[in-house]
């Protein structure tokens, strides 16, 4: 059986990983962040990984570098921009 502490334990060790890599997403995230979060962890492992980079100029007939040039430029908006919220109506009226 867990106990108090171990759970504690548990949600501080996460909750340094959250803070530390930004990727990790936490509760409040939203369905866009976490979406541009993957998008840019993809590129950045297609940059990363010469292989992958030469499949894809390979796969579209690019040099190696313009590919590593357009990977770096989604990576800078990858999903597009954040849709607008909605505002929260306000429950203080009493």
């Amino acid at each position: 059986m867990s106990s108090t502490t171990d759970r504690y334990n548990i949600m501080a060790q996460l909750e340094h990983l959250q803070s530390k890599y930004v990727g990790t997403g936490h509760s409040d995230i939203t369905r866009h962040e976490w979406l541009q979060n993957q998008h840019r962890d993809s590129y950045a492992s297609y940059i990363g990984h010469q292989s992958m980079l030469h499949y894809f100029a390979i796969a579209e007939n690019e040099s190696v570098s313009r590919m590593r040039y357009k990977f770096l430029q989604r990576m800078v908006v990858s999903c597009g921009v954040e849709p607008k919220k909605e505002k929260q109506p306000n429950n203080d009226d009493k």
